[in-house]
């Protein structure tokens, strides 16, 4: 049996899949073997998100996973073993990577961005095979940034070409948050081109992005089209990849994930499994309940941080139309003790972003919802599902935590760093967290 040595904690897996939800069996054996052989009680299965590249992943689990030996201590009755899920997502490289740590002096406004880095191009060219020109021309566009409305329109049509699915191709389904499966193509991609950059270039600015002065009122008058608005160009690039890594997540989580865990629920392995996903990550274990076989036990936790898909997705009935569900409805009956929504106000990528592209996206015509339609669970929890409990990280700490059905924390005072325009989506790596996450699956200490 051999261990990946990437993370402090023992002892770690890793699995991965590939966009399709197929498993690395090599990885999947050598996780049931060795599961069973180290004797492990609880297993934790780390689920990274959209935005992270394989060594950005496995650092994360490092991080994430560092407090729970100490937290347990010695003479724990509980003997746990890690693992980190590692799917085809991208990392957009011109983006900064949050360090997880307090900023010492308020640091000045990060500056826009509209140039695309070879990184980026090398990223956006392995996640969409054959697409080698589109993303070429895609990087050429961004980098002059003409001042016409012919270049957005071409820009856009590309983007579009970029990210849709053939015809009827199944993989379309993955990307519903309702039970219909009802989900458009990026419609975020149809609307008059100028007026979307414009509109993303004011939630950047919003989250606190400097994206150089303000143009005319109507980004329409060209003759002075600014600079400024292809930083929102840019944006509608990384939001658009938004729509494929959501379908992904889903995918993987149904196909691949779920039936893993199946096997994990064999009588040669007991492990207690215990899933943790971080924002599509998040998305990408709650459809792996979806996948799980009938009569497998063994999830007996999920903790979704910073979760990026609606906050309506686990509604037995859709608020506004009770006629629909959320796609998740009653999924949480499959899990052996609660599921629980770890938010923060202070994500700005959720509260901000989010919402800007899921309205774009005409998400509102298979999420009806009162108040915030469009808003993700990563910034207000759980919403619609009867029963659903608030607790506190402070309830984690005592022993007063819920043990069974939907949950959400506010973890706000934890969750609170990060620069713009993601805001605090990444400040995750705390005890605070680990110790929700230890509560959650009532893993003896």
């Amino acid at each position: 049996m051999t261990l990946t040595s990437v993370t402090s904690v023992r002892p770690y897996w890793e699995l991965t899949f590939d966009e399709d939800g197929d498993v690395d069996a090599r990885q999947r054996d050598q996780l049931q073997a060795g599961a069973a052989a180290a004797g492990v009680t609880d297993l934790l299965v780390f689920a990274h998100g959209w935005n992270n590249d394989q060594s950005m992943a496995t650092w994360l689990y490092d991080r994430f996973f560092a407090p729970f030996p100490g937290l347990l201590g010695p003479g724990a009755g509980a003997r746990l073993g890690y693992v980190g899920v590692l799917w085809p997502a991208m990392r957009f490289s011109d983006e900064p990577i949050p360090d997880f740590t307090p900023a010492l002096t308020i640091a000045p406004a990060p500056t826009g961005r509209t140039e695309l880095s070879e990184e980026t191009c090398r990223a956006l060219t392995a996640m969409f095979p054959e697409q080698g020109a589109t993303v070429a021309r895609l990087a050429e566009l961004l980098r002059e940034c003409p001042d016409s409305p012919e270049a957005f329109e071409e820009y856009v049509r590309l983007v579009r070409d970029l990210v849709k699915l053939p015809e009827g191709c199944p993989a379309a389904a993955f990307a519903a948050d309702s039970d219909d499966g009802s989900q458009s193509d990026p419609a975020i991609l149809l609307d008059d081109p100028v007026a979307l950059c414009a509109e993303f270039t004011a939630a950047l600015q919003e989250t606190g992005v400097d994206c150089g002065p303000d143009g005319p009122e109507e980004p329409q008058l060209f003759g002075g089209i600014r600079k400024r608005l292809w930083n929102g160009a840019h944006e509608l690039l990384r939001q658009a990849t938004y729509f494929a890594m959501k379908r992904r997540a889903g995918t993987i989580g149904q196909r691949g994930l779920g039936p893993v865990l199946g096997r994990l629920a064999q009588p040669a392995t007991p492990a207690r499994v215990h899933l943790v996903g971080h924002s599509f990550g998040a998305r990408l274990v709650s459809f792996a309940l979806l996948g799980l076989p009938a009569g497998a036990h063994n999830v007996k936790s999920v903790t979704l941080l910073q979760g990026a898909f609606s906050h309506y997705a686990y509604a037995r009935q859709l608020p506004g139309d009770p006629s629909r569900s959320g796609v998740l409805h009653d999924v949480e009956q499959r899990v052996d003790g609660p599921v629980v929504s770890c938010f923060s106000r202070h994500d700005t990528a959720l509260s901000v972003i989010y919402p800007i592209a899921s309205r774009l996206s005409r998400d509102d015509t298979s999420l009806l919802g009162l108040g915030d339609r469009w808003g993700a669970m990563g910034y207000d929890g759980i919403q619609a599902v009867t029963g659903t409990r608030k607790a506190t990280v402070e309830d984690a700490r005592t022993g007063r935590f819920p043990a069974t059905g939907c949950v959400s924390v506010d973890v706000s005072a934890i969750v609170r760093s990060g620069p713009p325009p993601a805001g605090a989506h990444s400040d995750i790596c705390h005890e605070e967290l680990a110790r929700v996450v230890i509560a959650a699956g009532r893993i003896p200490a």
